[in-house]
């Protein structure tokens, strides 16, 4: 009797121990990182408080959740080289080791865009327009001193933001009024000289726009037809509740990836704040006048309204899944609904809600559906 008790102990011993190695193998992550790293990498922007480590119940979600992090501000031109010649990479210097000692996929942005760029860069000492040598010499200067300094260091670049209206007009920054249509071509041409091995990026909003989608589809095919480096089309996902719809966001990914091009999903974030006008876009020159009709949720969302949110974010993440052979990086702009910058625009003061934590950094409820979603089998590529 004896030995057929200790047979039966040593027997309920090895299945309680299978079916705990069982459980730990299946279990679910318990981060955005570890549900996506099969998918695509899952970013988020950072300013100068999470930079200088002021900011520290941010860090501790940006590394617990994130494996991939853009600058929100600190590589822009104006920061980087606010006086002629005078570079400032002290923040940017400390992003990118964040970056480097987390581990993460580190994304520069932005080497070429009409704003945030000092108002030297286009001007003589009189205050006139330079000239078109004279502009494509500094901008082959600063796109030569900015991705040398971090020449294997960082993945990817935004080399050109913004150069298309929805139309699919070109915009007349003073890029393009000084040097013409040649500027894009050549930001990508001097960043690929100054890193050969760093990815190179087109990036914009709106682009389900079909003006604006098909403009940088003819980008793309153009720069392709002179042998100039291009990887990546970067979508702003500036979105709302009302626009885009699904399909046309994903029409316009399929549009690029007809060309060979991956796709990321770069600055996105979701308002759920009423939009003064759908064709605000994010031109950060547009603001509207305050009204009270336009923050109706300054003591907090209802819950039949955030549950309408995290449906409308959900059906996003299931189409950026659903392409995840060719998405290959989203990226949030930002981590916390009380440092996002959809407070203020396009309506200053306003109270918004547009990302994945809360003003306390904690996980909102979409965080854990995001998580279940990414591991439904219908999304496993293997």
């Amino acid at each position: 009797m004896k030995a057929i008790k200790e047979y039966r102990i040593t027997f309920l011993l090895v299945v309680i121990f299978l079916a705990s190695c069982n459980t730990s193998t299946t279990q679910a992550p318990e981060t955005l990182k570890a549900a996506f790293k099969d998918k695509f990498y899952i970013g988020t922007a950072l300013n100068a408080w999470h930079i200088t480590g002021k900011d520290t119940a941010g860090i501790r979600v940006i590394k617990r959740q994130f494996n991939a992090i853009v600058a929100e501000n600190c590589m822009k031109s104006e920061e980087l080289q606010p006086r002629e010649g005078e570079f400032d990479f002290e923040l940017a210097d400390q992003f990118v080791e964040f970056g480097e000692k987390n581990d993460m996929f580190i994304t520069g942005h932005c080497l070429i865009w009409h704003s945030q760029a000092p108002k030297w860069f286009f001007t003589d000492s009189e205050g006139n327009d330079v000239s078109r040598d004279v502009m494509i010499e500094r901008m082959k200067t600063h796109i030569n001193t900015v991705v040398s300094r971090y020449k294997g260091r960082v993945k990817g670049w935004d080399v050109v933001n913004e150069a298309f209206m929805e139309d699919g007009s070109w915009r007349k920054s003073k890029f393009y009024q000084i040097v013409g249509e040649d500027f894009l071509k050549l930001a990508f041409q001097f960043a690929h000289e100054a890193d050969p091995e760093a990815e190179l990026y087109y990036n914009d909003y709106n682009e389900w726009y079909p003006g604006r989608r098909d403009a940088v589809v003819q980008m793309i095919r153009d720069l392709k037809a002179e042998n100039i480096r291009i990887d990546a089309i970067g979508m702003q996902g500036h979105l709302d509740m009302d626009y885009p719809s699904i399909d046309e966001y994903e029409a316009a990914i399929n549009a690029y990836t007809n060309e060979g091009m991956k796709v990321m999903i770069t600055e996105l974030d979701l308002s759920i704040l009423p939009n003064p006008s759908p064709d605000a876009g994010a031109d950060i020159a547009t603001s509207f006048e305050y009204q009270q009709k336009l923050n109706p949720y300054t003591e907090g969302v209802p819950q039949a309204e955030m549950e309408k949110w995290d449906n409308r974010m959900l059906d996003f993440f299931r189409l950026f899944l659903k392409h995840s052979d060719v998405v290959t990086r989203v990226t949030l702009w930002g981590v916390s609904d009380g440092t996002s910058w959809k407070n203020n625009f396009p309506v200053p003061g306003r109270t918004n809600y547009p990302l994945l934590f809360d003003r306390n950094y904690k996980p909102k409820s979409i965080v854990p559906k995001l998580i279940e979603e990414a591991q439904k089998p219908e999304y496993n590529r293997e």
